[in-house]
């Protein structure tokens, strides 16, 4: 029981360091880990994990809970979900204590754009590695192209959209 708990820690410790952006940047190596390497979930799972981390209220990142539950139990989801907020938590707040007490310096600029675009390549590449997950077929491209505008070009409510695909999908059928 300790060997799960061992890896839920290094892993999702380590990903809560590399989460520039939000917990969506470190998604692809999430999932490659509790899929590929790991083979705690399937791909078909790992992206219902996403769908239902996304419906439920908080922080896109806890699906760490859910792939720890489904690991170890309730101390799996424990220790993944410190494991993910902890560490960058921690830094964090050490960030912002730097961050105030050097005011003016002009590095602050050079950073915060050096970070942007990271932050931007690493949320592309997420909903790459989830697109991969998922089924491909005609209809499914057409529903998350239609979502992609819709989210895009309108204020529609994500879970209107979400709610949509899922109906759009049920009526197209198998």
């Amino acid at each position: 029981m300790i060997a799960p708990l061992v890896q839920l820690a290094l892993l999702f410790g380590g990903l809560s360091l590399l989460a520039f952006g939000g917990g969506t940047a470190v998604l692809p190596d999430m999932q490659r880990a509790a899929v590929d390497t790991y083979h705690w979930l399937t791909a078909p799972e790992f992206l219902a994990f996403f769908a239902i981390s996304r419906a439920a209220p908080g922080p896109g990142s806890l699906i760490v809970v859910l792939i720890g539950q489904k690991v170890a139990g309730f101390p799996g989801a424990v220790v993944a979900l410190l494991a993910m907020f902890g560490p960058s938590c921690v830094l964090a707040y050490a960030t912002a204590r730097l961050w105030h007490r050097t005011g003016g310096a002009a590095w602050r600029q050079h950073v915060e754009r050096a970070l942007a675009p990271v932050a931007i390549g690493l949320t592309f590449a997420s909903g790459i590695a989830l697109m991969r997950g998922t089924e491909h077929d005609w209809r499914a491209y057409a529903v998350t192209a239609a979502a992609t505008l819709l989210l895009s070009l309108t204020e529609v409510s994500p879970l209107l959209v979400l709610a949509g695909g899922a109906a759009a999908l049920l009526l197209a059928g198998p």
